[in-house]
Parts: C-alpha cells; sequence; structure tokens
C-alpha cells in the first residue's frame, strides 16, 4: 500500500501561501499608516504627556471614547521616543480576519521592513481578541509597549488575568477648556481675569465651548454628521456588536431618554418602564455597556457602604455636551444640566472620585481621596432669587456639615463672591475661572 503526500503538500503549500499574501497586506498597511501619521499632529493641540508615560517600562494603556484624541496623542508620543517605526493602527476594515495568531507575522514585518526595535505601538488594539496575550509576552521580552483602545473593558476584564501588575493606565478626555482656547489660539495671562475685556472674551469662549464640546476634529470642522458618525460607530460597534446585542430599538431608545434626561437621577427599574425594557437587570446591563465605551458614566450617592451606594438611584452623565446635544431632545437651551455635566466631566477629567450627595438636601458632587470626602462642589447658571441662593448654599452647607469641611464652592456662568456662614467659606466662582485652575 502506497501512501501520498499529495494533500498534506497541498495543505502546507496554501498556509504558506495564506502567510505571504497576509505579509503583503501587512506591508501594505503598515506603509500606507505610516505616510498618513505624518500629517496626524500637524494641525492639533499638543496633548499633556507626563514624563514617566515616555519612561516607564511597564504597558502603558490609554483609553477613551472614539476620536477624543488617543490616537493623536499616540503620535505626539511616538515623536518624543528615538524608537519610532513599530506603530499599527488596528482600526482598519482590512483587518477583519485579523486574529491573534498574526501578530507573529506582524512582528516579522517590522523587523524586515526597519530591523530591531524595542518599542511598539497599537492603536485601538482591542478590535483583536486575545491581544493581551501578545502584549505580555513582548513586555517579558523587554519591549516598551503603547497601546490604545476604546473600551473601558480593557482595563478590567481583558487586564486582569494576563496583565495585572504590568501596566499603567492614562484616561484621554475630549479636550478641556484650556485646550479648546489653545485650538482657538487664545493665550490667558494672569492679568486677564480682571481685565472686562478680557473676561467677556473667555466668557464668550467658554460659552461656546458648553454647546459645541471637545471633540477635537469637530472643532475643527463642525458638521452634525460627523456627530451622528461617532454616535453610530458607538452604539453599533462598541455597544452593540461588542456585547452580542441585537435589539436595536432599545438602545437607540435608552441612549436617546439618557440623553434628553441627562444629570437626572434614575432607577434601573423606573428606566425600563419608561424605554420599555421590561427586566431591570437588562437596564442595568446596558447601561454598563454604553458606560464601557466612556460615552455615559454614572454618579452614584455617597455612602461608606458599597451595597448603599449601589441601591441608591444613579445619576447619568455624557462625555460631552455636543453629544447630548445631539442626540437628546430638550425643550429649552437646558442650560444648567450642560453647565453641570461640564463640570463633572472635568472633576473626571482631574482623576477624581466623585459622588453625590443627597441627603435632606442635595449637593452636587463631593469628591473622595482616600477614604474620607475632601472636597464639595454645587453648580447652577446663577445665584438670581433668593429661592435659588438659599436652596444652592443650603445643598452645599449640608455636604460641608456632613464630611467635616470648612471650604465648599459653587460654579457659576459668571458670577463671583465668598461667603462666611458659620466659620465656613463658601467661594461662587464663575465655572471658566475654575476649569482654568484660578480659584
Amino acid at each position: 500500500m502506497q501512501i501520498s503526500w499529495r494533500f498534506p503538500q497541498k495543505t502546507v503549500s496554501l498556509q504558506a501561501n495564506k502567510h505571504l499574501i497576509m505579509k503583503e497586506l501587512l506591508k501594505k498597511i503598515i506603509f500606507e499608516q505610516q505616510e498618513y501619521c505624518k500629517y496626524v499632529t500637524q494641525e492639533t493641540v499638543p496633548r499633556c504627556i507626563e514624563e514617566e508615560w515616555l519612561t516607564t517600562t511597564e504597558i502603558l494603556i490609554i483609553t477613551g471614547i472614539r476620536r477624543c484624541g488617543k490616537s493623536v496623542l499616540l503620535q505626539q508620543m511616538r515623536r518624543k521616543l528615538s524608537e519610532q517605526d513599530f506603530f499599527f493602527n488596528f482600526d482598519d476594515e482590512r483587518l477583519v480576519n485579523f486574529t491573534v495568531s498574526d501578530f507573529q507575522t506582524l512582528q516579522e514585518c517590522f523587523f524586515e521592513l526597519f530591523g530591531e526595535q524595542h518599542t511598539y505601538y497599537f492603536d485601538e488594539i482591542q478590535n483583536v481578541k486575545g491581544w493581551e496575550t501578545f502584549v505580555r509576552r513582548l513586555y517579558n521580552e523587554g519591549n516598551k509597549v503603547i497601546v490604545t483602545g476604546s473600551n473601558a473593558r480593557m482595563l478590567s476584564r481583558e487586564l486582569g488575568t494576563h496583565l495585572t501588575g504590568r501596566y499603567i493606565a492614562v484616561e484621554i478626555f475630549p479636550f478641556s477648556f484650556q485646550e479648546y482656547l489653545q485650538l482657538a489660539n487664545i493665550q490667558v495671562a494672569p492679568k486677564d481675569y480682571y481685565l472686562t475685556s478680557k473676561r467677556s472674551i473667555l466668557l464668550g469662549q467658554f460659552k461656546e465651548y458648553m454647546e459645541k464640546g471637545g471633540f477635537p476634529k469637530y472643532l475643527q470642522s463642525p458638521s452634525a454628521r460627523y456627530l451622528s458618525s461617532l454616535y453610530d460607530s458607538i452604539v453599533f460597534r462598541d455597544v452593540m456588536a461588542r456585547n452580542g446585542l441585537t435589539n436595536e430599538k432599545e438602545m437607540q431608545e435608552l441612549v436617546f431618554y439618557l440623553a434628553s434626561n441627562a444629570t437626572k437621577r434614575i432607577t434601573y427599574s423606573s428606566l425600563g418602564k419608561i424605554v420599555g425594557i421590561r427586566h431591570s437587570e437588562t437596564v442595568k446591563n446596558y447601561l454598563e455597556y454604553i458606560e464601557q465605551t466612556y460615552m455615559i458614566f454614572q454618579l452614584m450617592k455617597y455612602s461608606p457602604s458599597v451595597k448603599v451606594q449601589m441601591l441608591n438611584p444613579k445619576k447619568i452623565y455624557f462625555i460631552d455636551n455636543a453629544i447630548v446635544s445631539r442626540i437628546g431632545f430638550n425643550a429649552t437651551e437646558n442650560m444648567g444640566a450642560k453647565l453641570e455635566n461640564m463640570v463633572f466631566i472635568e472633576l473626571k477629567r482631574r482623576g477624581y472620585d466623585v459622588f453625590y450627595h443627597a441627603d435632606k438636601k442635595e449637593c452636587d458632587f463631593v469628591v473622595r481621596e482616600g477614604m474620607s470626602i475632601k472636597e464639595a462642589y454645587q453648580v447652577t447658571i446663577a445665584m438670581n432669587g433668593e429661592k435659588t441662593r438659599k436652596r444652592e448654599i443650603a445643598g452645599l452647607a449640608e455636604a460641608m456639615d456632613a464630611y467635616g469641611l470648612t471650604e465648599g464652592y459653587i460654579l457659576t456662568m459668571e458670577e463671583k463672591e465668598d461667603l462666611q456662614i458659620d466659620g465656613k467659606t463658601i467661594h461662587i466662582l464663575p465655572t471658566w475661572e475654575w476649569m482654568l485652575g484660578k480659584r
């Protein structure tokens, strides 16, 4: 009996041919991306880059919502490091069949094209299932690895098993007010806070920022179509497709309601009844999926007990006012909600652990450091009228008493004043001043 090796040889030949085809495709993409990246940072605002990010030997993982500037930050970091060639962006439709086994081929392409280097830059790497195993191997071999991704799950389930203790996490947000001013080529000098003309210009810019938000590309060329494209990418690709969801109508109605009622308290059961989702657990899961994309944040009521925090109503905030304006419905301009939303995002941008306070009164935000509350903030468009003034001061004062604070802040659109009440100081500040770091 003769044994023929014809079929195994044919299989090996097909595999080798597939490998060559993949190599050619990857090299083509590498060079195209290299050319594109030459122009990415030319007309953009320099983002803040901490020295630790450049010098650390740990894996640097940069996360944030789509199109908030992660890729630009990655390119700006590349320009500061000596090895720059091993860059690859996985957000490309030609890579739809790229699997974890293809990383080895990609590495071979790098070496063939650029020689030996030890610094890797991977953009939107979460698109490849199992990416963390390859990154761990690179790390174990002594390489520097910087990756970006648009899903908070990168910092939990996917990294918990393979990369625990091996990475530094950095969250990137859309432009701050300071960066917004940089984009508009407006420099702020210390004296500008005291000059009427300069204050008026800064307030005008702040009002525009409150409406337009901070998505870099949208600010450079405002377009409703751009925001719609961003929204669709988040909802359909990052929420529904990634989590295997099929009920498009439920998801869209849920996000629409949230955007129309940003900053208000919600419960999973009441939200389910409003948008027609039967089970509160389904609502809870949907909100978590949306939150993983960084489009929304769920703010919990402060309590020393985590169980109490979980059982109380949540408040919903959006990553950017542009999304709220684009997908939500409001009969009025709803300036108060937009101002509050901006303050929340600024607190998150600063890395604070934020909650709301509610007892007999309510305080919009309290900030925890370690095991205790260190700061309290109330947000209102204006302190007009005795009723509004009493309400805002009473809510802040109750929070200050509850957490033993001697100072608190009320952030407004224009008003500025310091109050002394029962031995405590309440600073009333224009929000734009606070955002620029002046207290």
